[in-house]
């Protein structure tokens, strides 16, 4: 059973906002909830979720691993005047949601299709942003009759490598710099999202604070609880060698990515768009690895053009 928790950082009590719909739905003078839920899987997990409950089509958002579903909240706002039905959730170990007992056995495609499920959605248009880009691509080819879209930012892909590429994954000095106290556990906590933050907000070409206020404030709030829980980060795995299997994805995709983002990841976004074979990928230009952080409208734009295909 799904439990309602009510509502963080809304403008109204009792746990819903009211939003007037806008734009090809304001018609139907559709009203839209916030709630604040808890969708249990079958090991007794909490998924915390959060809803903006439109007369729409579903729209699932998940997060990077450097996130949780507070970055997409700008995004959620954006679109709340479609009149969409908006999802986002906490994967495990990130944001309300605790990680995995060591003893469990768990797929995150497994707590995705738990998450449809619980909330009595059948079929979603499914934005996926990093790590989340990699879970929608493994949803797609594991259970496409629950995918009617995909929305991919930056996103990684299962099994991706360089072996089957005619390039090399090279790692540039500038990245390399920031990646080693980011990485390093032994290292301050503070220091270690400076590090992070400057990688994946800023980008590591681009000065570090190029993206500040309430964004940076956001992103940092989020890392200390990535690293205070120290999920291993390549619990739920589910086994997808995607990277090969790309050809398979049938329903429209949309791949996209930012020119600030790591140099040495920018060849394998274009390489997965190639694979997609959908066209070409878009480049986001200003952005980093996180979009919906900075440019929310931008991200929200890329979901509605994929809605209209």
């Amino acid at each position: 059973m799904v439990t309602r928790t009510g509502r963080r950082d809304m403008s109204k009590p009792a746990g819903r906002r009211d939003v007037w719909a806008s734009g090809p739905l304001a018609s139907t003078f559709a009203v839209m909830t916030v709630e604040q839920l808890t969708v249990p899987m079958a090991d007794g997990t909490g998924i915390a979720a959060t809803r903006r409950r439109g007369a729409g089509q579903t729209v699932v958002l998940l997060h990077a691993g450097v996130a949780d579903r507070r970055a997409w909240e700008a995004v959620g706002e954006s679109l709340e005047a479609d009149g969409l039905d908006i999802v986002a959730y906490d994967r495990r170990g990130h944001g309300d949601t605790p990680a995995a007992d060591e003893s469990t056995t768990f797929t995150h495609v497994d707590d995705l299709v738990a998450v449809l499920d619980g909330l009595g959605i059948g079929r979603a248009v499914v934005v996926g942003n990093s790590m989340g880009g990699a879970l929608a691509l493994d949803a797609a080819l594991l259970h496409p009759s629950r995918i009617a879209g995909l929305v991919l930012i930056g996103a990684a892909v299962s099994g991706m490598t360089d072996d089957d590429t005619p390039f090399d994954w090279q790692l540039d000095p500038l990245t390399a710099a920031l990646l080693e106290p980011a990485e390093d556990p032994d290292a301050d906590t503070e220091a270690r999202i400076a590090a992070l933050a400057h990688l994946w907000l800023d980008g590591s070409g681009a000065p570090a604070g190029r993206v500040g206020g309430q964004p940076r404030e956001l992103f940092a709030t989020m890392n200390r609880r990535i690293l205070e829980v120290g999920a291993p980060e390549d619990a739920g795995d589910a086994g997808v060698d995607a990277w090969t299997r790309l050809g398979e994805v049938s329903v429209p995709t949309l791949c996209a990515w930012g020119d600030l983002d790591l140099p040495p990841d920018l060849p394998f976004y274009e390489e997965t768009a190639r694979r997609l074979a959908q066209g070409p990928g878009r480049v986001l230009p200003g952005v980093a690895h996180l979009p919906g952080l900075e440019q929310p409208e931008l991200v929200a734009d890329l979901v509605r053009e994929v809605l209209r295909r």
